[in-house]
């Protein structure tokens, strides 16, 4: 199963807001065991937005979308997941009940917007303020607020992904090369070899420069399950070794 994110707002793409989104999400699904497989930085354009969801609800990804649900003219993303899903917008009762009781006897039609999601969607809790998100087909829609979206993300992995969780512990170790010989393209054969023999890990090489652009290590590893990990990475030493490569445990 592949964890998406799609991280919406004008405000993002300008530079007028940093993403403060993509590091926790990525975060939040480490500390389950579970990995981001990609994410998409898109503006309030509804075309665009619905065209992307078109492409994740097809695939069936589990995807977080962050931004766009307020009930401004700006805010598209509602109205996309609905093109998107051929369906109509509806104020959701569960939703119109957290919203009144939110806002008590200060209620306006306005503030019933936020309450309006794609008719078969369900609510997310908002613990910050009550205004809820929402979600449908394995897609959860929630505010660009970080300190409102980051606890009802974790919420919905807690809810609907706890079976997915830790199901097969991984490690991550590497090596750090130095030297004249350490660097990417004369390891590249050594590194195709691994990936082929070892389809199941995750093989990386990370280059590390110094300010005046002289190389100072490259970082080597391999994630996946523990026993494959230290039976590639016996290769990855045997083969550096014999190459005259320098290397030492990355911390």
């Amino acid at each position: 199963m592949n964890f998406g994110a799609l991280i919406l707002g004008d405000e993002i793409l300008s530079g007028k807001r940093q993403d403060a989104h993509f590091a926790r999400l990525a975060g939040l699904l480490d500390e389950r065991g579970l990995r981001l497989s990609w994410v998409q930085y898109l503006g309030d354009d509804q075309t665009r937005i619905a065209e992307a969801l078109r492409r994740s609800f097809a695939a069936g990804d589990v995807v977080f979308s962050f931004g766009g649900i307020g009930n401004t003219p700006d805010d598209r993303t509602r109205q996309a997941a609905a093109e998107a899903l051929g369906v109509d917008l509806v104020l959701h009762p569960e939703a119109e009940r957290e919203i009144r009781a939110r806002f008590g006897r200060e209620i306006t039609p306005q503030r019933l917007l936020l309450g309006v999601f794609p008719r078969g969607a369900e609510i997310i809790p908002n613990p910050f303020n009550r205004i809820p998100g929402f979600a449908i087909r394995q897609h959860y829609f929630l505010p660009g607020f970080p300190q409102m979206a980051h606890p009802m993300a974790a919420w919905a992995l807690d809810t609907f992904y706890s079976h997915l969780f830790h199901r097969q512990p991984k490690v991550d170790r590497a090596y750090l090369l130095t030297g004249e010989r350490a660097y990417e393209s004369g390891l590249l054969d050594l590194m195709e070899h691994i990936v082929a023999a070892y389809p199941d890990l995750r093989l990386y090489s990370l280059p590390s420069i110094d300010a005046d652009g002289q190389r100072r290590h490259l970082e080597l590893g391999v994630e996946g399950e523990a026993t494959r990990v230290e039976r590639a990475l016996d290769e990855i030493r045997r083969e550096i070794e014999s190459r005259g490569i320098a290397w030492t445990w990355r911390d």
